[in-house]
């Protein structure tokens, strides 16, 4: 039996490991013009330090979650903390733009190992239900939050040391988890022999690049090119080979179980709108304040913070007071309806809007819906599953998080591309009108933005089921723990 403390400081180190890979994605962004300039490469390849990461990623999260499970937890994790943080340091260091590409792959790589490890780590460390609550109000805080305060860091890094920093510093990140999961972490090994779907892992693996790759292209080729309807045609093929394979096979990398549970289900449709609507935000408000009202990366981040306080209440509300009482149903679709008011409350913005009267709300009231969604689809997703199971559910939360990202990506960059010259109209590009343009591209983006949130309360509250959910412990085949 592990102690509460123990089981508190395994939630720190948890913590620990799963900022570090959520606040990578905007950390990079912010550092991305400064290393450009120093590496020299062009606007066209910048794209792949993203895309990069983005592909290995997200093609990889199912397999590296059920790794976790068939051959522990505790390995697995530790394996994805030392991945990680070699390959942050080759991009600390790289020389070339090649260098750095492929730096960002490998972080995509052992990311892929070590999400859905810490995920499941932690819903085998807390299965009493008043535990469980608290303890996934805290994940999904740090899980929700993190881009924000990746903005924050990124930006402090950059101003006053150098954008190499925003890749060493996980370095630190990954030293105290790896020391304090090879203490505190116990490793679990199945007591029958492990087995790998290698079929289910080819084919997934391929589907989800085929989507990811797709996605991104749609950003510069658009959508109706050849190649982005081409490589996302591929992949969806690819995932119902995949999922034809694991009605069949006797060891499925995804049992088929772990999705048909409609409110498991319905909470990895709300990661995925989710991840489609959040990229809105920490994109193109960045934009906003950097661009249009002159703030410096580090001001920037600190915009953003009273988001981030918003989501760390709205997450922890949810889990240990709200959902005990009101249920799934109705806390998912409040928060995508707060949501949809906070970014259409920030379509009002102008070229001249101050941040208290025109961007604080709007933040405060977009970050409780998310903190709510976020915290009650993190819980839910994995409520119940099998404990030889955690890993591949974590993993498929994370994938779900990542495919909505990479829609978002795609779409509302598209959208803003458009808007931008719609409101041209052929004119001539002063630079107040070409001011105006960029203002009203973020404003359509928000709008749309709003449209996904609504879209996901309209589809995924009405699947979760009525009332109160069970919350029983985990249980699972006997392992053997060293």
């Amino acid at each position: 039996m592990t102690s509460s403390r123990t089981k508190w400081t395994i939630m720190v180190i948890i913590a620990i490991a799963q900022l570090m890979v959520v606040l990578d994605a905007t950390i990079v962004n912010i550092a991305l013009p400064s290393a450009q300039a120093d590496l020299g490469f062009s606007d066209g390849d910048r794209q792949w330090i993203v895309t990069g990461y983005a592909l290995a990623f997200g093609s990889l999260l199912l397999l590296g979650g059920r790794i976790a499970d068939l051959f522990g937890r505790k390995p697995v994790f530790i394996a994805g903390l030392v991945g990680f943080a070699v390959a942050s340091a080759l991009g600390g260091a790289a020389g070339s733009f090649e260098v750095l590409v492929a730096a960002r792959v490998l972080q995509g790589v052992f990311g892929a190992m070590l999400a859905p490890a810490a995920l499941s780590l932690l819903t085998t460390t807390f299965t009493e239900p008043a535990e469980r609550a608290r303890a996934f109000g805290i994940f999904g805080a740090v899980a929700g939050s993190g881009g924000g305060i990746g903005l924050l860091l990124g930006g402090a890094l950059t101003e006053y040391t150098t954008w190499r920093w925003c890749l060493y510093v996980n370095l630190a990140f990954a030293a105290v988890a790896a020391v304090g999961g090879s203490v505190f972490l116990k490793h679990e090994r199945r007591a029958e022999r492990a087995r790998l779907d290698l079929p289910g892992s080819l084919t997934v693996s391929a589907g989800l690049f085929g989507i990811v790759y797709g996605l991104s292209r749609a950003e510069t080729a658009g959508w109706d090119s050849a190649a982005t309807l081409g490589w996302i045609g591929a992949g969806a093929v690819m995932l119902a080979v995949f999922v034809l394979i694991q009605r069949r096979t006797a060891h499925p990398l995804l049992p088929l179980r772990v999705v048909l549970d409609r409110n498991r289900g319905a909470s990895f449709l709300g990661v995925l709108f989710l991840g489609a609507g959040m990229f809105a935000v920490f994109l193109f408000l960045t934009y906003y304040l950097q661009l249009t009202l002159g703030y410096s990366p580090v001001r920037t981040g600190f915009a953003f913070m009273p988001m981030v306080l918003s989501i760390m209440v709205g997450a922890q509300l949810s889990t240990q007071v709200l959902m005990p009482k009101a249920g799934p149903r109705a806390l998912v679709g409040t928060g995508m309806l707060l949501g949809a008011a906070g970014m259409l409350w920030l379509t009002r913005i102008d070229v001249t809007s101050a941040y208290a009267t025109g961007i604080l709300g709007p933040l405060m009231a977009l970050g409780l819906g998310l903190g709510l969604v976020i915290g009650t689809s993190m819980s839910l997703a994995t409520l119940g599953v099998r404990a030889d199971d955690s890993g591949v559910a974590s993993a498929l939360v994370n994938t779900t998080q990542q495919i909505g990202g990479s829609i978002g990506t795609a779409l509302l960059s598209t959208i803003a591309t458009s808007a931008i010259t719609d409101h041209l109209g052929g004119r001539t590009p002063t630079p107040a009108l070409q001011a105006e343009a960029m203002v009203h591209s973020y404003t359509t983006v928000f709008a749309w933005a709003a449209g996904i949130f609504l879209l996901g309360a309209l589809v995924c509250a009405p699947l979760m089921r009525r009332g109160i959910p069970d919350t029983q412990p985990l249980h699972g085949e006997p392992v053997l723990v060293h």
